[in-house]
């Protein structure tokens, strides 16, 4: 498949990892409206999760593939635009180090005490890359691999990208097929292929727990990524996207109401379910309160 033919699957899931992101920070500031589901008033701004999918998405959108050393510069150059977007204190410290000519290898590699990052903010940003790939399920995983590494070197941090990456790029290619037969499928092949550690583990719990439980209890057992790890957030992001992938806007309001990572777990599954062919619409209001997304490709 042409580089060019990939781009309008990219730009869907873009389109709803940044209506999430931006959805999911409004009610740090409101948490009381969750329960009412009231929806704050706007301009609803997105965050480093969108900053650094946007810089993802221009790679992939000028080079067809992870080029490595590319993508350390963007996310570095977007960093020192906006330092302001809510990055975290090893991220910015990170990206700081990458921007004043550091080496993205070592840097990696060196964070968190030598053992590298098992945060959660190389799943948050590369949905969009699962479905620009999704015609190659393998393409899927070197490349969300490559696309983790240059900021989370820790073998946790890498799964949790690959998972998203995979998850995205088998809902870009859902058919019309019966939604149960549909979660058994996403869960095959998402854990076929995340390496083993606590992530793909989390996962098959996530599996095996049923759509018919609460968001409250989905979220004391898988977590919900109030502790910022890969473990903490992939997991129930995963099971929200399969239990809600025919309703965009249900799927966010369950999301926000497990609380935790707001933003990320939004942008994780806004940028999953939004990667379908015929998605499920986004609320025009919500699109309209979102920052405006910058064109890519």
């Amino acid at each position: 498949m042409p580089p060019q033919h990939r781009l309008p699957n990219l730009r869907r899931s873009l389109n709803g990892l940044a209506t999430g992101d931006a959805f999911g920070q409004q009610f740090f500031y409101f948490p009381e409206f969750i329960h009412q589901r009231e929806l704050p008033v706007g301009p609803w701004e997105f965050t480093d999760d969108t900053v650094m999918a946007l810089a993802i998405c221009h790679v992939l959108a000028r080079r067809g593939e992870i080029d490595q050393e590319e993508l350390a510069r963007e996310f570095a150059e977007r960093w020192r635009e906006e330092p302001g977007r809510g990055y975290g204190s090893g991220a910015s410290q990170l990206l700081r180090a990458i921007a004043d000519a550091g080496n993205w290898r070592t840097l990696s590699r060196e964070s968190f005490g030598g053992q590298g990052s098992f945060g959660n903010g190389a799943a948050m940003r590369v949905a969009p890359l699962g479905a620009y790939f999704a015609d190659d399920l393998d393409r899927v995983v070197e490349e969300a691999d490559r696309s983790a590494e240059v900021t989370h070197a820790h073998p946790e941090g890498r799964a949790a990208a690959i998972a998203v990456a995979v998850a995205a790029a088998v809902f870009a290619n859902r058919d019309e097929t019966d939604p149960a037969d549909f979660r058994e499928s996403l869960f095959h092949e998402v854990l076929i292929r995340t390496p083993d550690g606590d992530v793909r583990a989390g996962i098959v719990t996530a599996r095996d727990l049923s759509a018919k439980v609460s968001i409250g209890r989905a979220a004391t057992v898988l977590g919900n990524g109030d502790q910022i790890t890969a473990p903490d957030t992939v997991p129930l992001c995963l099971w929200l996207a399969a239990r809600h992938a025919y309703d965009f806007e249900e799927a966010l309001w369950q999301t926000i109401s497990a609380l935790g990572d707001r933003d990320t777990n939004c942008a994780i599954v806004g940028g999953i379910i939004a990667s379908q062919p015929n998605p499920p619409p986004i609320p025009d209001r919500w699109l309209v309160e979102r920052e405006s997304l910058p064109g890519v490709g």
